[in-house]
């Protein structure tokens, strides 16, 4: 029994703020949480949270129904329950968020298939080198040739003049010259539009490099202002995000139980092979095959530009010998499953027995579950901390991991002042 806690949740995981209530002790505060009739939010806290500790539990995943579009939703009741928490005296108002949402947005946009939409010179060449284009210049080095027109770029700003009032110079020929009746060609100076060739053929060809939103940091930066005195979440998919808050922030570590996972249900897991299915979850899973004392491997995704489109297309190499071995990849989030699943139909190519797929959060929307269903994984566990009733319903692949306990002994520590610092412990 815990005094001086409230625990609040939200509509998004009833189940998985049951057991941490049961796991400490508490019962869950009532609140009352609808929406008006015009599709706005409504809160109610019916239970007093004068100087008390509250602990506001909210998940983030994908509703099956593309329809629904309850994330946003989902957000809006946790600022809410912060400003009304604030607005009632609360001493301390901490939000729990084991799928810290907005954290897998990327810089560049990206197509549906996982492509960076960046856009490519139509004239890019194919026939690259590894050498210094141009040469660096130094003794006994030739010439660089100039433009790809044959002008010297040396000969041509020698040539033109370096004042307005000062006297000109005939211009350098830029091959064949665009004949206008009545008219003499003009001579070049910096700033000479009057010929537009000799601009053009200094300027630089770069393409437009589209951006988008930092949507973590926006995140952040509202949950600071409804009040939030302290988040606690697990496996970020950037650790950097932590850098947006102001306020402390505890990102949980789910791998002790995945390991005890691998070591409890796979067999002969000595002779497993650990597997990253791309270069951004490499430290991830290298942390797990170096405390397992298993081999690893690499997928390395490689994306190459075609002439015709925008879109880019990702190829996938394997790094590592999987042939006749038990493979396991590692991530830690799963959102239309097409990485892993393309993952697994490589490493089978190479020759691997099984595929498994161990990730933490498991939002599976869109069609991933009949993808999953329809790949070469022989299956796929996931945690808890996204709603898997569902999933678990249509995916015989599927299999959870319960991870409330991890969070219940975070949100006891946190309220009693202790160090969490054993959690992040692999013997745990």
């Amino acid at each position: 029994m815990v005094r001086n806690m409230v625990i609040l949740g939200g509509n998004s995981h009833p189940k998985f703020v049951e057991s941490i209530c049961n796991f400490l002790g508490v019962a869950p505060a009532h609140r009352l949480l609808s929406k008006f009739s015009s599709g706005e939010s409504r809160c109610e806290i019916q239970d007093s949270v004068r100087g008390k500790d509250v602990y506001i539990i909210q998940s983030f995943g994908a509703d099956t129904d593309p329809s629904a579009d309850r994330v946003n939703d989902y957000f809006m009741e946790v600022c809410i329950m912060i400003s009304a928490c604030k607005g009632g005296s609360a001493r301390r108002v901490t939000v729990v968020l084991p799928l810290f949402p907005y954290s897998r947005q990327p810089d560049l946009p990206f197509s549906k298939a996982g492509a960076p939409l960046s856009k490519a010179p139509v004239d890019a060449k194919t026939d690259y080198t590894f050498e210094s284009v141009p040469a660096t210049p130094g003794p006994n080095i030739p010439r660089t040739a100039g433009l790809n027109n044959g002008v010297d770029l040396t000969d041509m700003m020698g040539s033109a003049s370096l004042s307005n009032g000062g006297t000109r110079t005939p211009p350098v020929a830029m091959g064949p010259a665009p004949t206008t009746s009545g008219s003499q060609m003009g001579h070049y100076t910096t700033h000479d539009y009057d010929n537009p060739t000799l601009v053009t053929a200094i300027q630089s060809q770069s393409t437009y490099k589209y951006w988008m939103a930092q949507s973590g940091a926006l995140v952040a930066d509202l949950l600071i202002c409804s009040g939030a005195d302290r988040v606690i979440t697990s496996d970020l998919h950037e650790s950097t995000y932590q850098g947006f808050f102001d306020v402390p922030v505890d990102n949980l570590y789910t791998r002790p139980m995945l390991q005890r996972y691998i070591q409890r249900n796979i067999e002969n897991y000595k002779d497993a092979v650990i597997v990253s299915p791309d270069a951004g979850g490499a430290k991830r899973a290298t942390a797990i095959a170096d405390n397992l004392d298993l081999n690893f491997a690499l997928i390395h995704k490689e994306r190459r530009t075609t002439n015709f489109s925008e879109r880019q297309k990702a190829t996938m190499m394997l790094v590592g010998d999987v042939s006749n071995r038990v493979c396991i990849l590692i991530d830690d989030l799963a959102d239309t499953a097409n990485t892993i699943t393309r993952a697994a139909k490589l490493l089978k190519k190479e020759g691997a027995v099984k595929v498994y797929a161990i990730l933490t959060h498991g939002v599976l929307s869109g069609d991933a579950i009949a993808r999953i269903n329809a790949s070469a994984l022989d299956k796929v566990v996931v945690t808890n901390t996204v709603p898997q009733d569902q999933h678990l319903a249509l995916c015989p692949k599927l299999e959870q991991i319960d991870v409330t306990q991890l969070f219940a002994e975070a949100i006891r520590r946190v309220h009693h002042g202790e160090s969490i610092s054993v959690l992040f412990q692999n013997d745990l």
